[in-house]
Parts: C-alpha cells; sequence; structure tokens
C-alpha cells in the first residue's frame, strides 16, 4: 500500500520527525563554555520541546475529527508519542545540565547523543518513507535504529562502571549516573519508534 505524500497524517508526522532531527541536532552540535550557556541550550531545547506538543496536539484534534484514516488510528497515535518521548528526554536532559551547572559533555556523554542523532536522522528518513511505494524500505531504518539503541546500552555499562572508579565526588556520581540513565531512556524511546514503524510495515505491505 502506498500513502498519499499529501495525507493529512503523513504531514504531521513527517513535521514531527524534522522537529526532533532538528533538536537532537543542535542539542548535539551546541557548545556549552559556561553556566549562561546552559540557559541558552536549556530555553532552546524547550523551544524545541513546546513546538513538539503543538505538533502533536494537532495529530490527537485531527485523529479525533477523522472518519478513515490511511494508517490505524493506533499507530499514528503510537508513532507520534514516541517521536514526542525522545523529544522530550532530550528537553529534560538539557534541564538537567543547566540544573547540575554540568558545563562540559564527558566521553561518554558525545556517545550517546552522537547516537540519539544518529537515530534522529533514521527516524525522519523511516517517516519519509511512509509516503513511499515500497514500506518495506523503512525496515532497513528501524534496524540501524535498533543497533544504536544497542550501542547505547554498551555506554551505559561502560559510563556508570567508569564514573564509579574515577569519581570521588558522591554528588557528582549521582548527576552523572542520572543523566546517562536519562540519554540511555532516549535511546530505549528510539527503539519504541522502531517498533512502531515495523508494526506499520506488517500491517500496510
Amino acid at each position: 500500500m502506498a500513502f498519499n505524500k499529501k495525507d493529512k497524517f503523513i504531514n504531521h508526522l513527517n513535521n514531527i520527525a524534522i522537529n526532533l532531527k532538528e533538536s537532537a541536532h543542535y542539542f548535539a552540535d551546541y557548545k556549552l563554555k559556561n553556566v549562561s550557556d546552559l540557559k541558552i541550550f536549556s530555553e532552546t531545547m524547550k523551544e524545541y520541546e513546546t513546538k513538539g506538543d503543538t505538533l502533536v496536539h494537532q495529530v490527537i484534534q485531527d485523529l479525533n475529527n477523522a472518519f478513515i484514516t490511511r494508517i490505524e488510528r493506533e499507530d499514528i497515535l503510537s508513532l507520534t508519542m514516541s517521536m514526542d518521548d525522545v523529544l522530550d528526554g532530550l528537553e529534560s536532559t538539557a534541564a538537567m545540565f543547566e540544573m547540575y551547572s554540568i558545563t562540559e559533555a564527558d566521553s561518554f556523554m558525545i556517545k550517546f547523543v552522537d547516537a540519539i542523532r544518529l537515530a534522529a536522522d533514521e527516524i525522519v528518513t523511516a517517516v519519509e518513507l511512509l509516503a513511499s511505494k515500497n514500506l518495506l524500505n523503512i525496515r532497513n531504518h528501524a534496524i540501524k535504529i535498533k543497533d544504536l539503541e544497542s550501542n547505547c546500552d554498551g555506554i551505559l555499562r561502560q559510563s556508570i562502571k567508569q564514573l564509579f572508579i574515577s569519581e570521588k565526588d558522591p554528588i557528582r556520581i549521582i548527576q552523572y549516573k542520572e543523566i546517562y540513565e536519562q540519554l540511555e531512556e532516549i535511546a530505549d524511546s528510539c527503539q519504541a519508534v522502531a517498533n512502531t514503524l515495523e508494526t506499520i510495515i506488517m500491517k500496510n505491505s
């Protein structure tokens, strides 16, 4: 089955995915130098998150008013909410950086964020393919997202192990561990997006 590129819900999903990608790239590329940068970083991520909430509201409103949808309603909603969970996680992590006055990401945080950025790129490509004739192409991108999440599982184990070896400040241990775990949860949310995409493939191929 092919979906019309002008389909309202395909366009909504694409807009949500693009906003997510832009936020993930901003998060990954922003250079923190001092505490004042943290405020700008956190506020900008909040703007992305607020825009995402508006886009989600539009999907829900249109779902309530739609008589027939080309993709099943629950799959549209699931894909919408799982993408929104990724963005919510990024915004929450940015707030943690500001709250804990962390102005320099360590190597583990950078690895997490790079993986999440790549996953966001894959999500955009996969959502764009919903409007194409060959939904099976989406599966390759879903697999890549899952591979990136699996890599994040390993990064989490390594980061926490190294944290307890090298960090002596108990407060810093708590703060960094929380951020590591939050970043891994974002990767889990990316995997949830991949799972929903695969469900859509199964139902519509």
